[in-house]
This record gives structure tokens, C-alpha cells and sequence, in this order.
């Protein structure tokens, strides 16, 4: 599977993009100094139900598109 394919299959299943979820970890303030990366990954399995691997692609956009 492709990594947009990934990304393809989360909108899908959360109606979201990954710059949806950055915003909301923005607000959620998981992108503060000490936040592991851990932690981002169980909040994105938690609250949008995904699996590991899309969790992590999730957190992959997120460190590519640093500000």
C-alpha cells in the first residue's frame, strides 16, 4: 500500500485530512516541548479509532510539514 493510499483510507474511515489533524493536535496541545511522539500516535489510535500504521502516517505528515 502506498503512503498516499494510507492517507486515501483515512479520509475515508475519519472524513479528515492530515492538516485536520494537525490543527486539532495544535489545539489539543500535543506539539508542546516534552510531548513524545508516543503520545501523539495512542491519541490518533484513541480518538479517531485508527490503526497503528495510520496512526503513523498521521504523525509522518507531521514531521514532514514542520512550520
Amino acid at each position: 500500500m502506498t503512503f498516499q493510499a494510507y492517507i486515501n483510507n483515512i479520509y475515508l474511515k475519519t472524513g479528515k485530512m492530515p492538516e485536520d489533524f494537525k490543527v486539532l493536535a495544535q489545539e489539543k496541545g500535543l506539539f508542546e516541548p516534552g510531548i513524545k511522539p508516543s503520545e501523539i500516535i495512542a491519541w490518533l489510535k484513541q480518538e479517531f479509532n485508527l490503526g497503528h500504521g495510520h496512526a503513523m502516517a498521521i504523525y509522518a505528515t507531521f514531521k514532514s510539514k514542520k512550520e
